[in-house]
């Protein structure tokens, strides 16, 4: 397969630590970056890639033919907007925006020029999830009657991974919010991808417990699909790293399987099957070396040069996610009640 040819939106910690390494592991290029931060563009151009200042430059360049965005989730919009008028494809992290309105207008632009369009799910590249896939769909648990996830961290007021740059995240105006637009996405998504139906109802009670910061420092959601399996998501900004803190269980009624230190941006992890009758536990084995944004590039890769591959990417399945996490935050301020979407 010819090489992709890759721009990137926003050049942070995540696009230098883990979509640049990925690019070049996947055997793809890094042409060109976008950053209105000098030392991010010199970065960038120790890296071999052309930098621009704004967006308008990464566009006019003909060597960019995917382009992913790492900004912060406000600027999403703008981004994806104006690469999609170019036609460019688009690779864009999650959540797929700050608030609905700019995933609604993102959605709309993606389907009014006919791009390629991907939501940055990683989690859905993993190796062991792509074997816990694999079992549910041939029978192995049985009937699934439930999903739990711990996903979790310590984010602190000034967490910082660069100089100079101050902790977004944690900027309601910025965000759209904390702990739980930022982690649960990953883990809605998830589901949706596991078991090959999306959740429908939600509920969501939020905190602002440890950190001293104006957004949610962790969050509690439950939800039902609609064949009526429950799905619980634990996340957190107040975790500390040192404790067990990301966690993946899906229950059947012939067994369990239990995916520990796999959700993250990391290859590794272990995945253990529990029988059903016996109680009986054994290691699964599965690739522990491939990073699932490496795999998540090739993916989507050789679904640009592969159109019949597309079809495992849907903008109007990233919006129902994202219409998810507002539903989410929206029963949390009305008292806890549900919300169907």
């Amino acid at each position: 397969m010819e090489p992709v040819r890759w721009g990137i939106v926003g050049y942070g910690w995540v696009a230098r630590d883990y979509m640049a390494p990925g690019i070049r592991e996947a055997g793809h290029r890094l042409v060109a970056v976008c950053d209105p931060g000098e030392g991010a563009r010199r970065a960038a151009e120790a890296e071999g890639a052309r930098a621009y200042p704004d967006l308008a430059g990464l566009i006019a360049d003909p060597a960019v033919e995917a382009v992913y965005v790492a900004t912060p989730n406000h600027l999403h919009r703008e981004a994806v907007a104006a690469l999609a008028a170019a036609g460019k494809a688009v690779l864009c992290e999650k959540p797929m925006a700050a608030s609905l309105a700019d995933a609604e207008a993102m959605t709309a632009a993606v389907e009014a020029h006919g791009i390629f369009y991907g939501t940055a799910f990683d989690q859905r590249h993993h190796p062991a999830h792509r074997l816990i896939r694999e079992a549910i769909r041939s029978g192995q648990l049985g009937t699934v009657t439930a999903l739990r996830i711990v996903y979790a961290c310590w984010l602190h007021r000034e967490w910082a991974p660069q100089a100079g740059h101050d902790n977004w995240r944690i900027d309601p105006a910025r965000a759209g919010g904390g702990a739980l637009i930022d982690l649960a996405p990953h883990g809605l998504d998830l589901v949706d991808f596991l078991l090959d139906e999306s959740i429908r109802e939600i509920a969501a009670l939020t905190q602002a417990r440890a950190q001293d910061y104006s957004v949610d420092d962790g969050a509690l959601l439950i939800g039902r699909t609609g064949s009526g399996v429950l799905a619980s998501l634990h996340v957190a900004y107040n975790c500390p790293d040192a404790l067990p803190r990301r966690r993946l269980e899906v229950v059947g009624t012939r067994g369990q399987l239990v995916a520990e230190n796999t959700m993250g941006q990391v290859a590794g992890g272990r995945l253990t099957f529990i029988d059903g009758a016996s109680g009986a536990a054994e290691d699964v084995a599965f690739d522990r070396e491939a990073s699932p944004f490496t795999e998540q590039v090739r993916a989507f890769g050789s679904a640009l040069r592969r159109p019949a591959e597309r079809a495992a990417y849907a903008a109007a399945r990233d919006l129902h996610t994202m219409r998810l996490v507002v539903g989410a935050y929206a029963s949390d301020r009305g008292g806890g009640g549900t919300l169907s979407t």
